[in-house]
């Protein structure tokens, strides 16, 4: 009978289409941007195990306390006091959207005081090592700190994320850990834990920087951060530095992915308010070609449907042919209207 098994064939046909066309038409939103795709960074992605056979890295460098555990790590101080350690791209980022995510581990023996914590940072300058969690003061670009030792009292609670857009004379406030300096902040327990812990930075040029974490479970990314119209420098350097003092952690990079981020044409400046494009602003025409192809295919099962239900019921009131040729008729006969046709050709769906 057509109810018991046309009708959820049917059914079933029309939502595959629904889904379809939801898929192709959902895009990949990073903060208030769309990024179509992206691609990797040979040059600023890191792996184990780090080095090649002459104990070098092509596209890293890596100096004062830091070392290579080839299966492990690149640990940039040990859980001792008094060590600073760095690691640098060799080449500047010169992609003018990006995603990078930092996998990264702070750790140290339990049951005393810990810190001061590790940065990442996006700047002009390169491998100069100083008072700022292992770099230079007076930086020009972008600090992201993972401070682990409050150097004062503070409403919020330590560790903590925070990030600082350095403008080359303004020196960083070590008294109250950049208390009034940050871009942006946030409180987030990644020491010791017991997952991955990791960090991720989009960002599109002169629209948003947006900064996630993973510290409370598996592929669980946490928000710290958004902040829109900002711009860092053009091309500048990606690096890791770690400090520890009287007190101490082990500060690890496990591995680094960069991806330059392509976003969609019509999210550049140059194709906003264009008059006569027919479509909304931020979606591709291809996507609402693809959108409009896939609702007429549904449209065309439900009318198609519809009619053969229609010619079942008239051919059963009437006694011409019952549930027989209505069967060999839906199978591709041509007096089954839109539903037999559409059904029976593969190249449909």
């Amino acid at each position: 009978m057509l109810s018991s098994f046309w009708l959820p064939v049917l059914e079933f046909w029309c939502f595959v289409g629904l889904v379809r066309a939801a898929a192709d038409t959902v895009p990949t939103k990073l903060g208030n941007q769309t990024i179509e795709r992206t691609v990797q960074l040979r040059t600023h992605s890191l792996f184990a195990p780090y080095i090649d056979q002459d104990l070098q890295n092509r596209w890293w460098d890596f100096g004062a306390d830091s070392y290579v555990n080839t299966n492990k790590h690149i640990r940039l101080t040990r859980d001792r006091p008094s060590q600073m350690g760095w690691l640098w791209s060799r080449l500047p980022l010169t992609s003018t959207n990006y995603v990078i995510e930092i996998e990264f581990k702070i750790t140290g023996e339990p049951g005393h005081l810990f810190g001061d914590g590790m940065a990442i940072w996006l700047t002009k300058e390169r491998a100069q090592p100083g008072p700022v969690f292992g770099n230079k003061n007076e930086f020009e670009g972008l600090g992201i700190f993972l401070d682990t030792y409050a150097n004062s009292r503070h409403t919020y609670h330590f560790p903590r994320v925070s990030s600082m857009m350095g403008d080359g004379k303004t020196a960083y406030n070590f008294a109250n850990d950049g208390d009034g300096q940050e871009v942006g902040a946030c409180s987030a327990t990644f020491r010791r834990t017991n997952i991955a812990t990791k960090l991720r930075i989009t960002y599109v040029k002169d629209t948003f920087l947006d900064v996630k974490i993973q510290y409370q479970a598996w592929d669980e990314w946490t928000d710290c951060f958004y902040v829109e119209g900002i711009s860092l420098p053009n091309s500048p350097f990606l690096g890791f530095s770690a400090m520890t003092g009287d007190v101490s952690d082990a500060h690890d990079i496990i591995a680094v992915s960069t991806h330059s981020a392509i976003t969609s044409a019509n999210t550049d400046a140059s194709s906003k308010g264009k008059a006569g494009s027919g479509r909304k602003a931020g979606v591709p025409s291809s996507t609402w070609k693809g959108l409009l192809f896939k609702l007429f295919l549904f449209g065309g099962l439900c009318v198609g449907g519809y009619y053969g239900w229609m010619e079942y019921q008239r051919r059963k009131r009437h006694g011409a042919g019952g549930y027989g040729n209505f069967g060999g008729m839906s199978m591709g006969s041509a007096g089954a209207g839109g539903f037999g046709g559409m059904y029976t050709n593969p190249k449909r769906f």
